[in-house]
């Protein structure tokens, strides 16, 4: 019996510890603090002067790449931002969700070449200034594209065709 009163009181237990260790010290050594504060120039002039220092890069991409120690900047992957001229726009910098829903019909073809075409080649067949096989006498520059030329400005950046 005695035996059995002794296995019973070897037997490991889980325990949580409420108290702190080392007498309320703590070892923040090992908490990666994020240098959240001062501009990127800032940072990087402190990490030239202070080897231990390193840039905290959350939340932002490089603009190019290390190639044998050197960083190598791409100017295309610098982020860059497109903002309009809004010095005489009347509009308001906001929408109202008292806004009223726009329906809009799909842009069709037809009606691409009656905004951009219809009206020249009606003034040019009423002037005359058709030839032998009706094409203008005096083509203006959307007329002179070739196919090919028109879908490379329309796959241009900036184009609607997106």
């Amino acid at each position: 019996m005695s035996k059995f009163t002794v296995l019973v009181n070897y037997l490991s237990k889980r325990a949580i510890s409420v108290t702190a260790p080392l007498e309320g010290k703590r070892n923040f050594r090992k908490f990666v603090i994020a240098n959240k504060r001062g501009s990127r120039l800032h940072k990087q002039r402190q990490a030239t002067e202070d080897r231990e220092l390193e840039i905290d890069k959350r939340g932002v991409r490089d603009v190019g790449y290390t190639l044998d120690g050197r960083f190598v900047t791409v100017p295309e992957m610098i982020p860059e931002l497109i903002v309009p001229d809004l010095k005489d726009c009347d509009l308001k910098p906001y929408v109202s969700y008292k806004a009223a829903d726009v329906i809009q019909s799909e842009f069709t073809p037809q009606q691409l070449f009656d905004a951009v075409y219809s009206k020249k080649i009606a003034t040019d067949f009423k002037i005359g200034k058709l030839d032998a096989d009706e094409m203008p006498l005096e083509p203006s520059d959307e007329e002179k594209l070739q196919p090919d030329e028109a879908v490379a400005r329309a796959k241009r950046t900036g184009s609607d065709i997106f």
